[in-house]
């Protein structure tokens, strides 16, 4: 009889999960959580966090290198690469 408790067992616990399953699916649909308010507000932010940092580093990077773009001519005419070792 105490196998035949076993093997009834399984269906049974199967058959019950199945139903808490069912319960909770359909509690879910007729009791939606709400929005959070909180995630269109820390999305801003990170927004506005991204933009500050990268303000910062295209400043650092104008800081730095700025004198180079600071109206010096460039080179009028480069001579094209010679390949050395390139049969004519």
């Amino acid at each position: 009889m105490g196998d035949v408790l076993w093997a009834l067992s399984i269906p049974v616990l199967v058959g019950a999960a199945g139903l808490y399953a069912v319960g909770a699916a359909w509690w879910r649909r007729r009791h939606p959580a709400p929005p959070s308010p909180y995630t269109h507000q820390a999305a801003r932010l990170a927004e506005r966090a991204a933009l500050a940092g990268a303000e910062r580093i295209v400043d650092e990077a104008y800081g730095t290198l700025g004198p180079l773009y600071d109206g010096q001519p460039g080179p009028a005419h480069r001579a094209p690469a010679r390949h050395v070792g390139a049969a004519s």
